[in-house]
């Protein structure tokens, strides 16, 4: 018999989380962001390589079905958008498979927004404000970082034109495993997770910018003003070397995004995973027209672990996967 059932978190600590989403709550209420609901399962799940979706069978009206727990509220947020919702964000139940440790855990909180007619400006200024109101102390400024000038800085390398030899080469030395049949995304992860990252966020709020056009499944992309290579119109935000958030200015055009769902799925095949269900009614929202704008998701869990000093996000759920 189990006997381990005390929660993962302190009761003083978890009537501080119902204070600190509380806190989240009236910032968007203030905003005029209409709070949401969607579903936990989903007939679609997360064809991103990088992304390990759980799934379950279920007895549903049309039968026995496959159904997947949501890696996170994105999909069926887009279609809200696209049926004229208006601005919305949304505490969301999220699961990943395989994603434990000190700052992870298979079933999360994700905080979700988005704003039609925002610019990727517009939102970095919003979530930047939004994590100081709920940090207890001033985090200091924002500073935009390329993602390009990181890696020179700190690896003395140009990601976007290093060879892949040179990469698989410094990723096996920065991470000792093997890296000989690493794709070129691989590498780059790893040194920006061990090398980059920890480093970020210090001096105040670091917002990582022009990422690798193929780091971003579902954001648009531009021309990088150095040389013209495609970038993604994408930001992370990084706290005291934590990732925090990551924005979007989303793909509304429903072509490119059947034909990245399609390159996901031949990518999935090549690496030997398995594929997941793409999640049709997205492309036919998109294809009814979804408003231009931008989107954010942020690791609650992370920021209620930095604002109550904790060194995990076990620390602030009630009951993290081990002791669920």
């Amino acid at each position: 018999m189990a006997t381990d059932w005390r929660p993962s978190a302190e009761i003083a600590t978890l009537r501080e989380r119902a204070r600190l989403i509380g806190e989240v709550r009236a910032f968007f209420a203030e905003h005029g962001v209409l709070e949401v609901e969607t579903p936990v399962l989903g007939h679609g799940g997360s064809t991103d390589v990088h992304l390990a979706s759980l799934s379950c069978v279920a007895t549903t009206p049309d039968g026995h079905e496959r159904l997947w727990l949501q890696t996170s509220p994105e999909f069926h947020m887009k279609r809200l958008l696209a049926a004229g919702s208006g601005p919305i964000f949304q505490l969301a139940r999220s699961f990943r498979d395989g994603e434990v440790g000190a700052r992870h855990n298979l079933e999360f909180t994700m905080l979700e927004w988005y704003r039609p007619r925002f610019g990727l400006d517009e939102l970095i200024e919003e979530t930047t404000r939004l994590i100081r109101r709920v940090l207890p102390d001033d985090p200091g400024p924002v500073r935009l970082r390329r993602y390009r000038e990181l890696f020179r800085h700190r690896l003395g390398l140009d990601p976007f034109t290093e060879s892949l030899g040179g990469l698989r080469r410094l990723a096996e030395a920065q991470g000792g495993l093997s890296m000989d049949e690493a794709a070129r995304d691989e590498c780059l992860d790893l040194l920006m997770s061990l090398v980059i990252e920890p480093d970020l966020g210090h001096e105040g709020l670091d917002v990582v910018i022009d990422y690798p056009a193929d780091q971003a499944a579902l954001a648009r992309r531009h021309r990088d003003p150095e040389d013209g290579q495609w970038v993604a119109s994408r930001f992370e935000v990084y706290c005291r070397g934590l990732e925090l958030a990551n924005g979007y200015d989303e793909l509304t055009d429903a072509e490119e995004q059947r034909a990245r769902f399609e390159a996901d799925q031949a990518a999935r095949r090549s690496a030997g995973l398995p594929e997941v269900d793409s999640d049709a009614r997205l492309v036919a929202a998109l294809a009814s027209g979804m408003p231009e704008g931008s989107g954010v998701a942020l690791g609650l869990d992370r920021l209620i672990q930095l604002a109550l000093g904790k060194t995990s996000v076990a620390e602030v759920m009630a009951f993290a996967t081990p002791k669920a």
